[in-house]
């Protein structure tokens, strides 16, 4: 029996990963779409995606449609003869392409839907506190996240998982659910089910700068996830106020400290190695932090160089 010809689309190292599970199992891989290269750096040279670069790496066609309805990208797709799509972040298709494919096209999404639908369901796992998460595969259609599903797998989210940690770890998960939901749809032993609905949906909506900084007034736990679900990347922020200095700070890492307190919410408390912010039913304890222009930093090597105020607070 052939193995069906597989197109596969992404463009970040996440997909890379579950490219790099198919290509080593063996799966017959006739195309790969990613993202056009794009202007990046200081220079403004092009930088083409992790995506493209495994599948240069790997001798694998590569199509980096601009417009996913042009009909010249369209009648290329059509050249290659697939018959099984696979979709792990990469951008939303038009029916034309979805609808290719005789076993259909399937998209990997990094959260137990119908739950967590849109673009940063790790972050939004964490930030709300979650102990479960998983990842899914589910057929594509018409609206975002939204088709019928096809497998699952969860795992736990520990206290000390960060965006960082969590994205590992379901990468991993999600390269094993695809490589088992190719096996499945090849040879019919599966079934797709209609996403239930019957609970209040939770969003993962796509993250910005502004929605980044940390609101001190909140209690302890809520801002230790909200630090976490946003570390390395796109990182939680606040503006710290020293003396005349206004200084815009991110914060990567840090932990709870559950003391009893009776400092206004926001201010610093600061010894020679650690900097704490007091907030309801604690202080958050700062461990790693980035000033502006300076390198990513412990605490304690922050705190060699600046000189702080006494009545040094963020907000």
């Amino acid at each position: 029996m052939s193995k069906p010809r597989i197109v596969f689309m992404g463009t970040p190292d996440f997909a890379v990963a579950i490219l790099d599970k198919l290509v080593k199992n063996d799966c017959n891989i006739v195309g790969v779409i990613t993202a056009p290269d794009k202007p990046a750096g200081r220079g403004r040279k092009l930088h083409e995606s992790a995506v493209k670069a495994y599948a240069m790496e790997h001798g694998l066609k590569i199509m980096q449609p601009t417009n996913l309805k042009d009909p010249n990208f369209i009648t290329e797709l059509q050249g290659l003869s697939p018959e099984l799509q696979i979709v792990v972040a990469f951008r939303m298709l038009p029916k034309a392409v979805w609808n290719m494919p005789k076993l259909g096209t399937f998209n990997l999404h990094a959260s137990l839907l119908p739950q967590y639908r849109g673009a940063a369901p790790i972050n939004w796992a964490i930030i709300n506190g979650e102990k479960e998460t998983g990842v899914t595969t589910f057929f594509i259609d018409d609206k975002i996240d939204t088709g019928a599903i096809l497998l699952q797998k969860k795992t736990s989210i520990s206290e000390e998982d960060t965006a960082g940690s969590l994205h590992d770890k379901l990468m991993h998960l999600g390269a094993d659910l695809v490589l088992e939901t190719i096996h499945k749809l090849e040879s019919k032993a599966i079934a797709p089910s209609k996403q239930q609905e019957d609970k209040p949906l939770k969003e993962a909506y796509k993250l910005h700068k502004e929605t980044c900084e940390i609101d001190w007034n909140q209690d302890i736990a809520t801002i230790y996830n909200f630090i976490r679900g946003l570390s390395p990347y796109p990182t939680a922020w606040t503006t710290m106020y020293n003396g005349e200095d206004e200084l815009f700070l991110k914060i990567y890492s840090a932990k709870k400290d559950l003391e009893q307190h009776q400092l206004k919410v926001g201010t610093i408390a600061f010894t020679k190695n650690e900097l704490k912010v007091a907030v309801k039913g604690g202080y958050i304890n700062l461990l790693e932090i980035q000033l502006p222009g300076k390198r990513k930093m412990t605490t304690k090597e922050v705190l060699n160089g600046l000189k702080l105020a006494k009545n040094t607070y963020v907000g």
